[in-house]
């Protein structure tokens, strides 16, 4: 128990060592990300843009702490993943899989690096195409974008989880977008990428979760999933499933050698975080990770997919309760979009025009951040309409 209370008193956000692990991992994810986002191109297969993404976080981690005493973990935190158009998440194929971007194409890419257990996240969304975006594309993206800012205002110390679910939920309604059902946006501690205070995206009758207030000096992946279908996702092919955790409070005897085989490989090298069945010998491991997953000793990761046709943004970034306040530290500029919608709404609008940082009033001195920060605070806080996207074209 004393060591509990050890972790939680030495290692959150009031050490500074911790928030400088944190912005070494946002930094390294939101470099992977750029570099991800520059390859994507029509017919480039998928598994290299995902293998590209992990490759670079582990090289750049890999180059940190390398001289000190105790060694430090680090390194991908989440498989990257590539999930196109009606599927919303966790597509990250095997080697042997064929699956290519077209032009077009509404790419959502997630991922995840870690220093020493400190967790960032990102989850962004690009649609392939010369010019601006517009019709159900843009609206989707931009009802992903607004839902993330609100969130963004509304994670911070004394708000509750609920209030959160609530207006993003008003938020993609504007956009005559649906909530993803499913998705949870977690508290991340060290090593722990899906805390148990969490925010429900979309509240129903078979989801609840407990109640929860935000306080000073916690850590969230605040995560965003919109679609222009009917935001109940399913699950079509087990076999696409590839990214798994390990779920390290179960024990079982493996009767399987093949299986017994790669627990013991999982065990060694991902001992914590998810990671890619690419990542294993692939022959043995389709065969093995039936039965890790059968009697609950690995967490599934499943890709799930909207109907043909629909269209699915994801916006996800890490966002440190600092006593300053909220500081977003993973994210990446849009297109530039056109919405067929614009929001009215006063109370989105009161949301957005709340500040991320308790500054004194006449606009004292700009903390010192990355270069893509500073926009967050202040141009991305409208809605995604025509006239607020077209100032932030360039960027890109």
């Amino acid at each position: 128990m004393s060591d509990d209370e050890r972790e939680e008193k030495e290692l959150d956000l009031t050490s500074p060592e911790v928030v400088t692990k944190y912005k070494s991992a946002a930094e390294i994810v939101n470099k992977a990300l750029q570099l991800v986002l520059s390859e994507c191109k029509p017919k480039i297969k998928i598994v290299d843009l995902c293998e590209k993404g992990d490759s670079f976080i582990r090289e750049q981690t890999g180059n940190m702490y390398k001289n000190v005493k105790k060694k430090i973990e680090r390194g991908v935190a989440f498989p990257t993943c590539i999930s196109v158009n009606n599927t919303v998440c966790h597509f990250s194929p095997l080697a042997s899989d064929e699956s290519v971007l077209e032009d077009g194409d509404v790419i959502k890419i997630d991922m995840g690096c870690h220093i020493d257990g400190f967790i960032a996240v990102v989850a962004h969304t690009h649609a392939l195409q010369q010019g601006p975006v517009s019709g159900r594309a843009a609206d989707v993206i931009a009802a992903a974008n607004t839902a993330a800012e609100v969130a963004l205002r509304l994670v911070r110390p004394g708000k509750k989880n609920k209030d959160v679910t609530e207006a993003i939920q008003k938020v993609a309604a504007a956009y005559d977008c649906k909530i993803v059902e499913g998705v949870l946006s977690h508290q991340m501690k060290q090593f722990v990428i899906d805390g148990n205070k969490v925010v429900l995206s979309a509240s129903g009758p078979d989801t609840r979760v407990d109640e929860a207030e935000f306080e000073e000096n916690e850590v969230y992946s605040v995560d965003i999933v919109t679609s222009t279908g009917e935001g109940k996702p399913k699950l079509l092919d087990e076999k696409q499933t590839t990214i798994y955790k390990r779920a390290v409070d179960k024990n079982y005897h493996l009767k399987m050698k093949a299986s017994r085989f790669i627990f013991s490989e999982i065990s060694q090298k991902f001992p914590i975080m998810p990671f890619s069945a690419r990542a294993l010998e692939e022959k043995r491991a389709r065969l093995g990770l039936v039965e890790c997953v059968n009697h609950d000793l690995l967490q599934p990761y499943p890709v799930l997919h909207e109907k043909p046709g629909d269209l699915v943004a994801h916006i996800k970034f890490t966002v440190l309760l600092m006593p300053n306040g909220s500081d977003r530290i993973t994210s990446h500029p849009l297109q530039e979009l056109q919405p067929t919608k614009t929001v009215d709404d006063p109370e989105i609008k009161a949301w957005l025009a709340l500040a991320t940082k308790t500054k004194k009033k006449g606009g004292g001195k700009k903390k010192k951040g990355k270069k893509g920060d500073k926009a967050e605070d202040t141009a991305d806080a409208e809605p995604m309409d025509t006239t607020a996207t077209k100032d932030e074209a360039p960027k890109e």
